[in-house]
């Protein structure tokens, strides 16, 4: 336990002053404050949502943290999932009030990855989501260009969603989607999506899964699906600086850059409103069609394997 410097909500926090991370340009504090700041614009994309968060402790490399450490407080929502990957139970936290909030944010989590779904219905997420993934070195624009291939793939389908900076040097577009699509029919549909976006441009665009064969060219992933997290709007992110992902209008995602949005400016940005709420269409039903398409793609996760373990092959015998 820390020195504690100031008492919140009932939360203690603790060793204010330290740096949050290298390079961060911030200290913990900062990252409280504007925790504090913008809670009535996260914690409604938390809320429900079993959370995973990137932490990161003096002195050692930042780690996701699914399961809730031993010491969490009782007052601290959570609800159990069970995990079939690894066979056990996780106790997962929901982040849905202050206390919460403020609590997280003195363990030093940077980066808030809650669920798709909510747990009143694990098996329906809530949003389709296409991940656009530059390549290393490429700037920014790259993945506004494929994002725009991606807006133009929803228009032919007649759908429509909201766009957001990753925080880190991609972005996320979301399409909310009515409550009675199953993850299968969801993820088949944004195969289906992904592939109909790389396909406007396929030198700009792939819907490669091994980065060996991207050749370049901006991933358009389509695995955030079922159980999957994805960073939520407003969370900050472990990056120089600390960048936040942040909500922009169609229009403008052309002239912007991720570090316009760190957690020193967003604040002021949000103080009168929701974007991310504010810009996200309404729930939309996905078209039979897609699905049908979709169910036709590989799974790009098992793709990928299987081409693995192919190659590897191949090597053994060359060798």
């Amino acid at each position: 336990m820390g020195k504690v410097e100031e008492t919140r909500d009932g939360v203690a926090l603790t060793n204010l002053s330290q740096p949050l991370f290298d390079g961060a340009g911030a200290t913990k504090r900062d990252l409280v404050n504007y925790l504090d700041a913008v809670r009535d614009r996260i914690l409604p994309h938390l809320r429900e949502r079993p959370l995973s968060v990137m932490r990161v402790r003096p002195g050692q490399p930042p780690f996701m943290q699914k399961n809730l450490p031993k010491y969490t407080p009782d007052w601290v929502p959570r609800t159990a999932v069970w995990a079939a990957a690894s066979h056990r139970e996780i106790s997962y936290a929901l982040c849905g009030d202050r206390r919460t909030l403020l609590w997280l944010a003195n363990q030093r989590a940077v980066e808030f990855h809650p669920t798709l779904a909510t747990v009143a219905a694990l098996q329906c997420p809530t949003h389709l989501v296409l991940d656009l993934d530059p390549p290393e070195g490429a700037p920014f624009e790259v993945a506004v260009a494929a994002a725009l291939l991606v807006r133009r793939a929803l228009a032919g389908a007649g759908l429509a969603g909201a766009v957001k900076t990753s925080g880190a040097k991609g972005v996320h577009v979301f399409v909310p989607v009515a409550a009675e699509a199953t993850a299968e029919e969801l993820a088949a549909a944004t195969r289906a999506l992904a592939l109909r976006a790389a396909r406007l441009d396929p030198d700009l665009a792939t819907t490669a899964f091994i980065r060996e064969d991207r050749s370049g060219k901006v991933f358009i992933d389509s695995t955030r699906v079922g159980g999957a997290t994805v960073v939520a709007a407003y969370s900050p992110r472990l990056r120089p600086g600390v960048p936040v992902s942040f909500p922009v209008p169609w229009d403008l995602l052309p002239s912007v850059t991720p570090t316009d949005f760190t957690i020193q400016t967003v604040p002021a940005l949000v103080a009168a409103a929701d974007p991310w709420a504010d810009g996200m269409p309404t729930a939309q039903r996905l078209p039979a069609d897609l699905i049908v398409e979709g169910r036709t793609i590989p799974v790009a996760r098992v793709q990928a394997m299987q081409e693995g373990k192919r190659r590897a092959r191949a090597r053994r015998a060359a060798g």
